[in-house]
């Protein structure tokens, strides 16, 4: 069932040494496409690093060595406004992205997009792994990828064949994400105790990388200050300047 495999996602950092095919890395991308859109804009691409200098930079720009250089297949996703600017220039039209919304449209789009990427490669029995770290060196990445203003890249996403596969990560109870009517921080004060427990004993036990740690120590300490501030100008200069 499609529950069970969604609910069966771990992030693959091993994989074996077997090339994906293009032909393979092309159906999975078509799933991708029928995720739902924003008023159907579609404002994304994926260039597939095939080319192993370019593979070479982008693991060490990424700083995602064993990722980008052993995978089946490496992507990266980006936001793409430069193909909707074409598409008005058939009409004699110009499109303006230069606000919040276009940015949150283009990521949606790019997020649901690579979601069912990922969805689709592990329905085949692939492994899948986000890649953050192409966010670390957005600019030098869309020089060796070829980007043009309007497009920029949010993640990479290495797919292949598991070497082994990790325990899945207990998430959040259900009970802290689904609200009935209105928004309740009260229920924090008991769950998120409980769920740093079942984390911490996670962390403690599973069968590789084990950390005496607890979600929201990692959490705090992730987020108590501002990360990758690069991206604001970087944005600027692909367009997404939000005047």
């Amino acid at each position: 069932m499609v529950i069970d495999l969604l609910n069966s996602h771990s992030s693959v950092r091993d994989y074996e040494d077997v090339t994906l095919s293009r032909e393979t890395v092309e159906r999975l991308v078509s799933a991708g496409q029928h995720a739902a859109s924003s008023h159907f804009v579609q404002a994304y691409s994926v260039i597939h690093v095939t080319d192993p200098a370019k593979r070479e930079a982008l693991a060490e720009l990424s700083k995602n060595p064993k990722q980008f250089l052993t995978a089946g297949a490496a992507l990266v996703f980006c936001m793409d406004f430069r193909r909707l600017e074409a598409a008005a220039a058939l009409q004699d039209e110009k499109i303006v992205y230069s606000n919040a919304e276009a940015l949150v449209v283009g990521v949606t789009d790019t997020a649901l997009f690579a979601q069912n990427v990922a969805v689709a490669a592990e329905s085949e029995g692939y492994g899948i792994c986000y890649i953050g770290g192409v966010r670390n060196a957005p600019e030098e990445i869309s020089q060796v990828l070829g980007l043009p203003e309007g497009v920029a890249p949010l993640y990479g996403m290495t797919i292949g064949v598991p070497k082994f596969r990790n325990e899945v990560k207990p998430r959040l109870p259900v009970a802290s994400i689904l609200h009935e009517n209105e928004y309740d921080s009260k229920k924090y004060e008991e769950q998120l105790p409980e769920y740093d427990r079942k984390m911490n004993d996670y962390y403690l036990s599973r069968g590789s990388n084990r950390k005496d740690a607890t979600w929201s120590g990692d959490m705090a300490e992730f987020l108590k200050a501002p990360r990758r501030m690069h991206l604001k100008e970087f944005l600027a200069k692909q367009g997404f300047k939000f005047e």
